[in-house]
C-alpha cells in the first residue's frame, strides 16, 4: 500500500521506492525521521511507517528496523529487500524478481519463507534485522560448546580412532542425543583450524597421516604446465567442432593392455562415430604415438583433417611435432573431464569387447584392427538416428563433395 502525504499528488511506485531508499540512507547517516521526511519530500507519517512499519490490528508495535549496514554479495542486502517487498506489491512473481535482481528464483523464495510475517506480509526491514540475527560472527563450534562431546572425541582420538569413526561411533551409540552427532570435517576443523582450541594440538599426531596441520591441494588452474609446448586447450576449439555438424574433427585416446605393457590408440570422428583404430607396436612413448598418428593422418583426405581432440596424457608429450607434421591442430581436454570426449569414451567401452582388459594388446595385427573398426563401423547406431557410421560419412562426404 502507498502512503502518500496530505495534499501531495500520488507519485506511484517507481519513484516512491527510489525515495524509500534515499529515506533510509539519511536515516543510516544518523539524520532523524522528520528531517530525513523533509529532505526527500514525503509525509512524516510514510517515514514512520517505512521505518516501524504498520501497527497490527491487535495494537502491537513492531521493533525498529536496523540501519543498513554493509553486506556482502553473498547475501541480500536491505536494498535488494525492499525491492523484494516492492515487487510484491506490485504483484510481480518470485522469478520476475529474481530477474530484476539478478538472483535465483530459489534465493527470493527462500527469502520470503523464512523472513516473512506469520500472516504473510513481508516487512523488508524487519526482514533484514531476522537475517542478520541468524548469522552472528564468529561462532562457537559445537566441540567447544559441549564439554561432554569434547572429552569423547578427545579420548577416541586418543586411542587412534580416526574422526570418521568418531563421527560414526558416537551416532550410533548415541542416537537419541543430536548434541554428540559431530561430523568428521567438524572435528579436522576443531584440529586444525588455528585460534579456534576446541581439540588439543597435540592430538592431531594421533591421526593417521601424523600432520598437524592440512595439506593444500593444487586445483586444476595451479597445476604445473603439462608438457614442454604449451597446450591450445578445449575452450579454444573452433564452434564448428562442438556442434558434430562438420567430419574430421577426432576423439583420440588410448586402450591400455595387461600391466600397461601395451596399447591401441583409438580415434573417432565427433559428427559421424566413425572409428579408427590404430597399432601401436613400438609402445606408447610421446615419439611412437606422433609416428603412428601421423602415419594415419597421411592416409585422410584433407577435409578431414580439421582437429584432434585429447586428453593430457603423457602420450602426447610431442602433439606440436604431430601439429607440423600433418596440419591437425591438437585440443586438450581440462583435467579429470573425459565428458569432453564423450564419444571416444563410449567407442572405448565397445573395443572392450573385442579386447577385454589385462589382455596383450600387441597381438593384435594392424590388419585384424583395422576389420574390428569396420565391424564397429557397420553397427547402427541410436545416436545416428539408426544410420551407420560409414553410412553417415559417406554421405557427408558426398554432401560436401
Amino acid at each position: 500500500m502507498v502512503v502518500v502525504g496530505r495534499g501531495r499528488a500520488p507519485r506511484g511506485r517507481v519513484r516512491l521506492a527510489a525515495e524509500r531508499r534515499r529515506y533510509f540512507d539519511l536515516v543510516a547517516e544518523g539524520v532523524g525521521t522528520v528531517e530525513a521526511c523533509r529532505r526527500v519530500g514525503v509525509d512524516r507519517r510514510t517515514g514512520h511507517y517505512w521505518r516501524h512499519g504498520r501497527p497490527s490490528r491487535a495494537g502491537a508495535t513492531a521493533r525498529p528496523a536496523a540501519r543498513p549496514g554493509p553486506d556482502s554479495g553473498r547475501f541480500l542486502s536491505a536494498g535488494e529487500r525492499i525491492a523484494i517487498a516492492d515487487g510484491l506489491a506490485a504483484g510481480r512473481s518470485r522469478r520476475a524478481i529474481a530477474a530484476e535482481l539478478g538472483r535465483s528464483p530459489s534465493t527470493i523464495s527462500r527469502e520470503i519463507a523464512r523472513n516473512a510475517r506469520p500472516c504473510g506480509e513481508y516487512r523488508p526491514h524487519a526482514a533484514h534485522d531476522l537475517a542478520r540475527a541468524r548469522r552472528p560472527r564468529p561462532k562457537t563450534g559445537k566441540i567447544a560448546a559441549c564439554p561432554e562431546l569434547r572429552d569423547r572425541v578427545q579420548a577416541m582420538l586418543t586411542d587412534k580412532f580416526s574422526p570418521e569413526q568418531i563421527a560414526a561411533r558416537l551416532r550410533r551409540d548415541h542416537p537419541d542425543r543430536p548434541e554428540l552427532h559431530v561430523t568428521h570435517e567438524t572435528i579436522y576443523q576443531a584440529l586444525y583450524v588455528q585460534g579456534r582450541g576446541e581439540l588439543r594440538r597435540e592430538l592431531a599426531r594421533a591421526l593417521r597421516t601424523g600432520r598437524t596441520m592440512r595439506k593444500p591441494r593444487a586445483s586444476g588452474e595451479q597445476r604445473r604446465p603439462r608438457f614442454a609446448e604449451p597446450m591450445v586447450m578445449i575452450s579454444d576449439r573452433p564452434a564448428e567442432a562442438a556442434d558434430r555438424a562438420v567430419p574430421g574433427h577426432w576423439e583420440g585416446d588410448l586402450i591400455i593392455g595387461k600391466d600397461n605393457a601395451s596399447a591401441i590408440a583409438t580415434l573417432v570422428d565427433r559428427s559421424t562415430r566413425y572409428t579408427l583404430l590404430v597399432a601401436l607396436p613400438d609402445g606408447r612413448g610421446a615419439d611412437a604415438v606422433r609416428d603412428a598418428l601421423a602415419a594415419v593422418a597421411a592416409t585422410l583426405p584433407a577435409h578431414l583433417r580439421r582437429s584432434l581432440t585429447w586428453d593430457q596424457g603423457s602420450e602426447m608429450g610431442r602433439h606440436h611435432e604431430f601439429t607440423v607434421a600433418t596440419g591437425i591442430p591438437v585440443y586438450f581436454c581440462d583435467p579429470h573431464s573425459p565428458w569432453q570426449r564423450g564419444s571416444n569414451e563410449n567407442t572405448n567401452g565397445l573395443l572392450r569387447q573385442y579386447f577385454p582388459k589385462s589382455t596383450d594388446l600387441s597381438v593384435h595385427t594392424p590388419e585384424h584392427l583395422a576389420a574390428v573398426a569396420a565391424q564397429l563401423n557397420r553397427r547402427p547406431r541410436k545416436t545416428l538416428n539408426w544410420d551407420t557410421p560409414a553410412e553417415r560419412l559417406a554421405t557427408l562426404l558426398a554432401e560436401t563433395s
